[in-house]
């Protein structure tokens, strides 16, 4: 139901609380597996290879289906979708605490990928129709501020769990988790879709768009062992690249169609998604340079790796929360703009003073808090810039599609990075990928500010009907 006024109800902050819950808790599901890996390398004889994959085909899972979860949860019913999805990744994380070895496990991650593809584009749709236009931004920010809290404390809470008992737990913990999350949307969430729907969802098209992500993920993900130039890149490439022109050609045409092309037309939609390209590409380099510098470099353990790391997502928390209610009455353009800007200045900073000497407390620290306040601006308020201007019947497709162009270009960012720190030795590495991460973030910041429309949301609705 839509909420006309700028008053929120008790309803909406209620959806609002079980949504947070499930973005912490495929937040800290990503961020604490990798702590655990020595453990499950130890417990499973896993090779490198599968270690690698126990990331990737969760990356490439939830990419590839992503897509499908915005048009189901749009077309069928957004709780309808919801639940499904929800029991999906409990199933999956019960899976993985179950591994008897790494295939097995490689598996599991698979499934809990595919639910969380599909409860993420639903849960935030079911959320933002509670809230009136003025409002949405507000409840964006602290649907993301949730999400930067399980990034500070994921490899902490991981060590604990593992710590206390096994590897096992840091997936076992999932469990009752979602299934208090089931009891609380089944009585919570008010089922919402997209009234025009027909149901007569492109069945040709979900095929061939998932299979096209899917193969130009692994094409990204494989380039890193394989080389970027390795003919089975290129031809996994040209497939996946053959395949989505075939999914836009389709998408022009079906009435329900997997890839929203409708949505280009609003201007803060086409200009957030060319815009969180780039972002993405650098913000997945900068995490990956910062977690490989404290402990290849500076020989830091993993704890004192996470408690260096810390800081920065636990200032983004507090500044999401503010930046959506400054989203809400000035616009996301400035906010997006100065927040990517800060984060271009941040491998600028680490390029200009840091050193093959470990400088954890002294130096990174305190410029990483320039990235956290950066991060706290932008990272949330992507998703709410994105649907400012969309109606709530396509809130499921409009999410879906932003977070499969991150999911993307957080591949290639991650193979970019890779490449970089192989072409030289030492702190030479990490300035090469420091260069590509503060070109990544200027690029995002030119473009949002170049592209995104004025003001906030709700005076461009008043400005429509004058």
């Amino acid at each position: 139901m839509q909420t006309t006024s700028e008053t929120v109800s008790r309803q909406a902050w209620l959806a609002l609380g079980v949504a947070t819950l499930v973005s912490f808790l495929v937040v800290v599901d990503v961020s604490v597996v990798n702590v655990a890996f020595p453990t499950i390398r130890a417990d499973l004889g896993a090779s490198e290879t599968s270690l690698s994959w126990i990331v990737s085909g969760y990356n490439i899972g939830v990419a590839a289906f992503l897509l499908l979860g915005g048009r189901l949860a749009d077309s069928l019913g957004r709780k309808k979708v919801f639940l499904p999805g929800v029991a999906l990744f409990m199933i999956g994380s019960l899976l993985c605490g179950m591994a008897p070895n790494a295939g097995f496990l490689i598996a599991a991650r698979v499934v809990q990928a595919i639910g969380g593809a599909v409860l993420m584009p639903a849960s935030l749709a079911l959320v933002l129709p509670e809230f009136p236009l003025a409002r949405r931004s507000t409840a964006v920010g602290f649907w993301g501020a949730t999400g930067s809290l399980g990034a500070a404390f994921g490899p902490s809470l991981g060590s604990v769990l593992i710590r206390l008992g096994s590897w096992r737990y840091v997936f076992l913990i999932n469990v009752p988790l979602c299934l208090l999350v089931l009891v609380l949307a089944r009585r919570i969430f008010r089922e919402s879709r997209n009234p025009d729907a027909s149901g007569r969802i492109d069945l040709l098209g979900i095929p061939i768009g998932t299979a096209g992500v899917a193969l130009g993920m692994l094409a990204i993900v494989q380039s890193e062992q394989w080389g970027i130039a390795n003919a089975r890149v290129l031809a996994l490439s040209v497939a996946a690249v053959g395949l989505i022109a075939l999914l836009i050609v389709r998408s022009k045409r079906h009435p329900e169609p997997l890839l929203d092309l409708s949505l280009y037309r609003h201007r803060s939609f086409a200009s957030s998604n060319l815009a969180v390209a780039f972002y993405s590409m650098g913000f997945t380099s900068g995490f990956l340079l910062n977690s490989l510098l404290l402990q290849n470099l500076w020989d830091q353990s993993i704890l004192q790796t996470g408690a260096a790391l810390t800081p920065s997502p636990l200032l983004a928390t507090a500044t999401s929360i503010v930046g959506g209610r400054y989203a809400d009455r000035y616009g996301h353009r400035w906010l997006i703009g100065i927040g990517s800007a800060l984060l271009a200045l941040t491998p600028v900073l680490y390029l200009l003073t840091l050193s093959s000497t470990p400088q954890v407390w002294d130096r990174f620290v305190p410029i990483s808090l320039i990235a956290g306040l950066g991060t706290g601006m932008s990272i949330s308020s992507w998703f709410s810039a994105a649907v400012s201007d969309v109606g709530q019947a396509r809130f499921g497709v409009a999410n879906a599609t932003l977070r499969t162009i991150m999911q993307v270009f957080y591949g290639a960012g991650v193979s970019v990075a890779i490449t970089l720190l192989a072409t030289a030795d030492g702190i030479d590495g990490f300035r090469h990928g420091w260069v590509w991460v503060a070109v990544m973030m200027a690029l995002s910041t030119v473009v949002v500010l170049a592209t995104f429309p004025a003001g906030s949301s709700t005076h461009r609705a008043v400005a429509a009907t004058d």
